[in-house]
């Protein structure tokens, strides 16, 4: 077997994965992307890795297992994991009110319909459940994909996203603010995720980068995932980009952005520990977190919380939204990412059950316990996530993979 830390090369498969790199390289030499890294499991057996195109395009930096890529909001997975290591051990029940852990977050108010000012309110009729920050029916938001809004407004005057907090900060800016509804009766994607990082934080006793490095990167060996990139290292960071059309994905062109997503990110001056998308990680790490969810990985959750995480927490009738879709009706959410209900127009038809989420800035992975296979994809495009290119890979390792009896070693079922 080939050692996958020092390769590109395909381990212990027969599985004829072609038709993929040349898909990927396809976007690199479009001028679409500036590279691309990926990786593939049948079972709990990596059966593919790569690295394609460039970390820097304009030093001819090409792309390696060694690169360290900005997640976003992959960084979710990582802190629902968090919790759940935690919830493993009693720390709390999911339907638990946060204000039991929280006190600021007692006597929510929520935004009139058509309220014209922060403080045209009413109280919550329900209360905020842990359960609802894993899955996003908090009534929270980010502050950032609805600009104009009387809650965008509100969440910008009271940086609750700065860079500087910290997350116990972060809580204080929120704690005086309006939600958006009730909690539990919608979905909107928002800064849930970094409060329950702060429940960790209180549930274990330990600032979140400690108890991420103690409980899940040493225990996995993520050698290279955190909240900033050491000064030697940082020439390991790849470059960001951007394409010269948001609304056209498609449109050739890579525009390199400095200061992503802000001046002197990932230095030990300035981090942003955000439990929702603050983290750092390369392909290595990250292919050992996600197998860590896999048959015969270094599992760090008992079996049945494992299989809760990929279930469907969100109640008939609702469904994932995201700003450039709109509602994505067949995606409801579990603890940690989005779980594919009905297969949509870019779905895999046998993709009921996948478990999935990825980053601002095109890192994408998933899990599909019925097909018995999971994939990770990392590049580094500004608002590319869930991208043409991140469709058209998904169906072509489903394609490859069609049949697992091809693999040399037989792999375990998922659950």
């Amino acid at each position: 077997m080939n050692d996958w830390r020092g390769s590109t090369v395909a381990l212990e498969s027969r599985y004829d994965f072609s038709a993929v790199q040349a898909a990927m390289q396809r976007y690199v030499d479009n001028d679409l992307l500036p590279g691309v890294s990926y990786a593939v499991f049948v079972g709990g057996n990596l059966v593919e890795t790569r690295c394609l195109g460039f970390a820097d395009k304009e030093h001819a930096d090409k792309l390696t297992l060694d690169h360290i890529f900005r997640m976003f909001s992959s960084t979710k997975l990582i802190t629902s994991l968090a919790a759940l290591i935690l919830f493993d051990e009693g720390k709390f029940a999911l339907d638990d009110p946060v204000e039991r852990y929280i006190p600021q977050f007692a006597n929510r108010r929520v935004l009139r319909p058509d309220a014209q000012s922060i403080t045209d309110t009413e109280p919550a009729s329900t209360l905020m459940t842990v359960r609802h920050l894993f899955c996003h029916t908090a009534g929270l938001s980010y502050g950032i994909f609805d600009p104009g809004t009387v809650l965008f407004k509100a969440y910008v005057q009271a940086n609750c996203r700065h860079p500087a907090n910290n997350l116990a900060q972060t809580i204080d800016k929120l704690a005086p603010l309006p939600l958006r509804y009730d909690p539990g009766s919608d979905w909107e994607y928002s800064v849930a995720t970094d409060v329950l990082g702060r429940l960790v934080e209180i549930w274990s006793g330990l600032n979140f980068d400690e108890f991420l490095q103690q409980r899940i990167f040493a225990p996995l060996g993520m050698k290279d995932s955190g909240f900033i990139v050491p000064a030697p290292e940082q020439s390991r960071l790849c470059a960001a980009y951007k394409g010269p059309d948001l609304l056209d994905p498609n449109k050739p062109g890579l525009i390199r952005i400095e200061d992503y997503p802000y001046a002197g990110a990932y230095q030990s001056g300035l981090r942003m520990m955000s439990g929702g998308g603050g983290s750092v990680s390369t392909l290595p790490d990250t292919i050992a977190l996600l197998r860590s969810l896999l048959p015969g990985g270094k599992s760090l959750l008992k079996p049945e919380t494992q299989k809760l995480m990929m279930q469907n927490h969100l109640p008939e009738g609702l469904c994932v939204k995201l700003a450039s879709f709109g509602e994505l009706k067949g995606k409801g959410h579990g603890l940690g990412g989005s779980v594919t209900l009905t297969p949509g127009r870019f779905d895999p038809p046998d993709s009921i059950g996948e478990f999935q989420w990825g980053g601002l800035a095109a890192t994408h992975w998933w899990i599909s316990p019925k097909r018995n296979v999971a994939a990770l994809l990392m590049t580094q495009k500004h608002m590319a996530f869930w991208h043409p290119f991140s469709f058209e890979f998904k169906s072509l390792v489903y394609q490859a993979t069609q049949n697992t009896s091809r693999a040399i070693h037989e792999p375990a079922r998922l659950f």
